[in-house]
């Protein structure tokens, strides 16, 4: 058994999304090596990361680069809840704010959600984005950013 964290908390204390994350992360790999497993978990955490890299990037996220640059606190099924922000920016900065990111970096997976609605081309052209100009930054070497398995 391995662990997928994906953007939303039931739970907000005020800490930001990332630090709470983290410290879950932290919480199982504890209980994890308590029970005595003989092998490492994997663990992997979800984003939206939208690099505006061309104008049309821009049209489409532009907008809510204002609105969603931060944790958004919410009710879920009558429990107050978290859910983790988008990186939606120039490249440089997203790679800033992921390296900020306390459960990217305590994860050893980043999964990357993507606008499906927006089809094939468009998402090959965003994921293609994030490896050139926002993976480079953060020190990713190009055998750490794979598509899909």
């Amino acid at each position: 058994m391995n662990l997928m964290s994906s953007t939303l908390l039931t739970e907000d204390t005020g800490v930001p999304f990332h630090e709470l994350q983290a410290e879950q992360i932290a919480m199982f790999r504890e209980a994890w090596a308590a029970a005595g497993h003989g092998r490492e978990p994997r663990v992997s955490v979800s984003r939206s990361v939208l690099p505006l890299a061309d104008d049309e990037d821009r049209q489409y996220f532009g907008l809510s680069a204002l609105r969603e640059g931060r944790d958004q606190v919410g009710a879920l099924d009558g429990t107050l809840a978290r859910f983790g922000k988008s990186y939606i920016g120039e490249p440089d900065v997203i790679a800033a704010e992921l390296a900020g990111d306390a459960a990217v970096q305590a994860a050893d997976t980043l999964l990357l959600t993507v606008p499906n609605q927006l089809g094939v081309d468009y998402n090959a052209k965003l994921l293609e984005n994030i490896a050139r100009h926002v993976a480079p930054s953060l020190g990713w070497a190009p055998q750490d950013v794979r598509g899909p398995a």
